[in-house]
């Protein structure tokens, strides 16, 4: 039967004043109430109200209780059993789903004659099943609060019904005073809240009233209950665009209403808390107006420009509010309901002007955080370097990205483009520091490599030369001496390390080349010091010495090397490598860029980078003092990565123009993004071991894991590009592959092995073989389906090439066959020329004379190749160890079940 409402009202209002919406005697059932969000706010809820959940409703869960501080609330399967149970309750609370919300509301209507209040928290609603809600509501003579709403809570009953007002702790929000709350949106009801507080305003009753396109109690039903309640001195209202709720609205006591969303107008859909289309006539600008006509201001109230009357004030700021509501309220005679708690000021609890000298308005001190933040952010202040948080990391990357437009890789943030034209240094260290190193800094690892390249003596050079001669692929090569450099290889360097970080992390020092640095108040005992010297049985070791000796020639600073000297004694070749890695980290470190894990770990990388490098020329060449023939001193003096590279491959050290092309082909191998396979093999690695757990993480395992997942398919093809175009130039008289005057017709060269691999397909076909034989640089259709194909990289070197006027003989034949294979009908599009192939080309060039003399077989040649692309991505595989290693999630690289697929 219809209950008989408000009389002023064309439409049943149940609640006359503010003091009836939530209080101790609502008793409350609440749908979904093991629901997400339910769970954690409505034991909150009970708990500040007395114990106000009589039950929840859960399908399929009945018998299960939610635990709350005031006691375990049950849960039935729907209302029916909890009213049969005895249970009692006059006010619903709906968590359901969008879809299930009518239904929800019509179940609380038809089996609880006693209902009298719903709050629905669920948003977006459909208009139709608001309408029924609406309908539903009306004719029961029940209150609808919200939907898309926070709920209901009252600062003098302590009552809170429904969603979080007041967040977590609402004994601090919902202060006991005289000001009503009306607010579209559920948090900024408690930030309002918080906010008068500043200025020492408390609160009645707050209502969060949703901004669905329905608000069932709306802005006109709470100004009247607002009129009606003595508790309540004077009002707030919080409005968005949308609506016509707040047209001609009088409450009858001061009020501020705060409008916000002038940037709506210029949408044209609704954008959730929108609620309905901003259209004409009920913008922000339109509500503003609105408002101003009530209050009879002509103006927005800013503390520039406090425009108010007795009646009221409008603002457009939610931080105007308490100021504007205190001169009102002044006008009125009203005084605050207690004293102010804080400002509103800008209380900045961290500072980082970055050097900057800013001016003294700008120039904001810090000040100490409440509890229990003021503890975190000390223990922020006193951490090491960047904390990065873990995640599943199977096909992903934060070292890595491959652009999907131009497929060009960058690694952190550098595309291998430009480190193409960088020296090689700086892509060595980028992986590690995250950063390009200073000219200082790629001295540094200059030095440290080349103390790590001889491995006379050493049984990672025995491996190596085992590996090789037993046959194998130059990364087999490469991964049996990595696989030598375990923990115990590398354990003093790492201890060294974490010491010299231990001891300098808080002494102030910014700056590692500042020799200037006074570390006299660096502390180090006896013990401590025995971790950075020389053992008995390191005395005929001359590389400290030498590394030493190589610091100062080529100008380097460090006040870790600084600091070792001063202990006295000899350092050991582990300490200098520590102290050198250490220097180039430092920076990085102190600003956070990497982690103190990554700092700690860089000798192990920079040892294998060492190894990795000698362990690709042959052991008959590793002698002691030299090697390949070249004096330690010689080699240690001004020799850069390009030149040990270039020794690796050749026996001897390059000249410039011989340098550049090996520097470029590095830097454009370094990475092709996370999913290539030697990624995932070093990424792998990392994961078996459990990245959580770094203690267990062997880096060399990780890179021996990019190794394997090496071969002639992948990393191989510049090998057998070689190995092409040796045939194809093999009867020709070619002197200088540089000099465009080689009087080589390359076209028909191009044309005459196209059309014999034309045929070869047509036989092949008729065959039923299916097709012939891959062609090594060409056809990696990076955009298929264009009619012309090309790799970037090998755009960008062409380009390069052409702006420098150099010419390859090579590269230009690689050209003319691409084209030669579309016109002669062997292709149906023009393939590309890939990264493989410009490997060969610019090698061969290189290598041409020493290849034509004999000093160099058609192996050695096709070696290089393969041993260029391994030195490109060593660098990209130790950007993905380090990356996994701070980043990864234990064992995250398996695939399901369900997505393997047995073959038959």
């Amino acid at each position: 039967m219809f209950k008989r409402g408000i009389a002023e009202f064309p439409y049943y209002l149940g609640v006359a004043a503010l003091d009836k919406v939530a209080t101790r005697a609502d008793r409350v059932c609440v749908l979904n109430i093991l629901g997400g969000e339910s769970r954690q706010v409505t034991p909150v809820s009970h708990a500040f109200s007395g114990g106000n959940v009589v039950f929840g409703t859960s399908p399929g869960r009945r018998g299960q209780v939610l635990p709350t501080p005031a006691g375990d609330i049950p849960v039935y399967n729907n209302v029916r059993e909890g009213l049969d149970a005895g249970l009692s309750f006059n006010t619903g609370v709906v968590y359901l789903p969008p879809s299930g919300v009518r239904d929800g509301v019509a179940e609380l209507v038809r089996v609880n004659p006693d209902l009298e209040k719903i709050v629905m928290i669920t948003e977006k609603i459909s208009v139709h099943d608001a309408r029924e809600i609406r309908a539903l509501g009306q004719t029961n003579g029940i209150d609808i609060f919200g939907a898309n709403c926070l709920g209901v809570a009252d600062s003098w009953n302590r009552v809170r019904i429904g969603g979080a007002l007041g967040g977590d702790d609402p004994e601090e929000v919902l202060l006991k005073g005289s000001v009503a709350l009306f607010s579209n949106s559920g948090g900024f009801t408690t930030t309002i809240a918080q906010y008068l507080a500043t200025e020492g305003w408390g609160t009645t009753t707050l209502i969060s009233s949703g901004k669905d396109i329905y608000i069932h109690y709306a802005a006109r039903d709470f100004a009247y209950a607002v009129e009606r309640d003595t508790r309540s001195k004077a009002a707030v209202l919080y409005a968005e665009p949308g609506g016509y709720y707040e047209h001609g609205l009088d409450f009858g006591k001061p009020a501020v209403a705060c409008v916000v969303g002038r940037w709506k107008s210029k949408l044209t859909r609704a954008v959730g808390h929108a609620g309905a289309m901003a259209g004409s006539g009920d913008r922000a600008e339109d509500k503003e107006s609105w408002f101003m006509e009530t209050f009879g201001v002509d103006g927005i109230f800013t503390p520039e420009r406090p425009v108010f009357s007795m009646k009221g004030a409008v603002v457009t700021n939610i931080a105007h509010i308490p100021l504007a509501l205190t001169a009102v309220m002044k006008k009125n005679g009203v005084s605050t309901d207690f004293a102010p708690r804080g400002s509103l000021a800008l209380k900045p609890w961290l500072a980082n002007d970055q050097g900057l000298k800013l001016p003294a308005a700008l120039t904001l001190p810090a000040v100490e955080a409440l509890a229990p933040y003021n503890g975190q952010i000390a223990a922020l202040g006193s951490q090491i370097g960047a904390v990065i948080a873990r995640q599943g990391m199977k096909d992903k990357s934060g070292a890595s990205v491959m652009d999907a437009k131009t497929q060009v890789t960058s690694v952190h943030g550098h595309q291998v483009l430009d480190l193409a034209l960088l020296p090689l240094e700086a892509s060595f260290a980028l992986p590690l520091v995250h950063e390009i190193a200073s000219e200082d800094d790629r001295a540094m690892l200059d030095i440290a490599v080349a103390a790590e390249i001889n491995l006379v003596g050493d049984t990672a050079l025995i491996a190596a030369d085992a590996a090789r001669e037993a046959g194998n692929s130059p990364n087999t090569v490469m991964a049996a001496a990595a696989a030598i450099v375990g923990p115990k290889r590398v354990e003093r360097a790492l201890s060294c390390s974490r010491k010299l970080i231990e001891l300098f992390a808080h002494s102030g020092m910014i700056d590692a080349r500042d020799e200037a640095f006074d570390f006299g108040a660096i502390k180090i005992d006896a013990k401590g010091r025995e971790v950075f010297m020389a053992k008995a049985d390191e005395a005929d070791d001359p590389r400290p010495e030498a590394m030493l000796k190589a610091v100062r020639d080529r100008g380097g600073k460090s006040v870790f090397l600084k600091f070792l000297q001063s202990l006295g004694g000899r350092p050991s070749r582990d300490a200098i490598l520590a102290a050198i890695a250490t220097t180039i980290a430092w920076g990085p470190l102190m600003r956070k860029r990497i982690s103190r894990l990554t700092a700690e770990t860089l000798p192990w990388y920079l040892r294998l980078y060492g190894v990795m490098i000698g362990a690709s020329i042959p052991g008959k060449h590793h002698q002691h003092g030299s090697l390949w023939g070249i004096p330690r001193d010689e080699r240690f003096g001004r020799w850069t990565m390009a030149d040990f590279l270039f020794l690796a491959l050749t026996g001897k050290r390059p000249t410039a123009s011989e340098a550049r092309p090996l520097q470029i082909l590095i830097g454009l191998l370094i990475s092709n993004g996370p999913g290539s396979i030697s990624a995932q093999g070093a990424k792998g690695a990392v994961a078996a071991d459990g990245p959580q757990t770094p203690g267990r993480v062997q880096i060399n395992k990780a890179m021996v894991g990019f190794l394997t997942h090496c071969g002639y398919s992948h990393g191989g093809n510049g090998f057998e590009g070689m190995a092409f175009l040796l045939d194809q130039f093999k009867d020709a008289d070619l002197k200088d592959p540089t000099n465009p005057g080689h009087g080589l017709d390359l076209k028909a060269m191009a044309t005459k092995f196209a059309e014999a691999y034309k045929d070869e397909k047509l036989q092949s076909k008729e065959a039923g073989f299916g097709g012939p034989r891959a062609l090594p640089g060409v056809h990696h259709p990076i955009f298929k389906g264009k009619p012309v194909n090309y790799d970037p990289r090998e755009r960008f070197i062409a380009g390069f090439m052409e702006k420098r006027g150099d010419y390859n003989v090579f590269h230009a034949f690689y050209r003319e066959l691409v084209q030669a294979l579309y016109e002669t009908g062997a292709s149906r599009y023009v393939f590309c020329v890939n990264v493989d192939a410009v490997i060969a080309s610019l090698l061969l060039a290189i290598l041409w004379k020493d290849y034509q003399s004999g000093a160099l077989t058609q192996k050695d040649l096709e070696t290089a190749a393969f041993n260029v692309f391994l030195y490109g991505r060593m660098i990209g595989a130790a950007a993905e160890v380090d990356d996994h290693l701070n980043r990864g999630r234990n064992m995250d690289t398996r695939t399901p079940q369900e997505q393997c697929v047995f073959v038959v």
